[in-house]
């Protein structure tokens, strides 16, 4: 149970400085002008961008 919980913090915690990088990096590019794009190659937006297209793929395998 509390090994559960652990890992349940660890990965809010993960998320939460991914997330906060990744607004860093879009505020950085709104006031730069640069393009809607950049802060996706950031790796940060890398890592967001791998968890969206993997998590599917993951759960399709978990159904059977």
């Amino acid at each position: 149970m509390l090994i559960t919980i652990i890992k349940m913090i660890a990965v809010l915690v993960a998320a939460l400085i991914v997330g906060n990088s990744f607004l860093g990096e879009l505020k950085k590019a709104r006031d730069l002008g640069l393009p809607w794009y950049r802060p996706y190659l950031s790796p940060a937006g890398i890592v967001i961008l791998i968890v969206i297209l993997v998590i599917p793929i993951i759960l399709k395998i978990m159904q059977g």
